[in-house]
């Protein structure tokens, strides 16, 4: 678990500072910037699917009370 948290954020870092540089440049590149915003985004996804929803919190409690 660890390890793919560690994961996620090295990509969002690397995502982020690709797209930066596509940026940054006087002729930007585009295909860099969409790898570099493609790779930030998986890095997102990556690190909020472990993230538990709160929704599943308060289905559980209220199969309780009902039970």
């Amino acid at each position: 678990m660890k390890k793919n948290n560690t994961l996620s954020y090295l990509l969002i870092i690397i995502g982020a500072v690709i797209a930066i540089y596509a940026k940054a440049e006087a002729s930007q590149n585009v295909i860099v910037l969409v790898i570099g915003i493609i790779v930030l985004m998986y890095g997102t996804y990556k690190l909020s699917s472990t993230i538990p929803s709160n929704t599943s919190k308060k289905e559980n409690s209220l199969i309780e009370e009902e039970e």
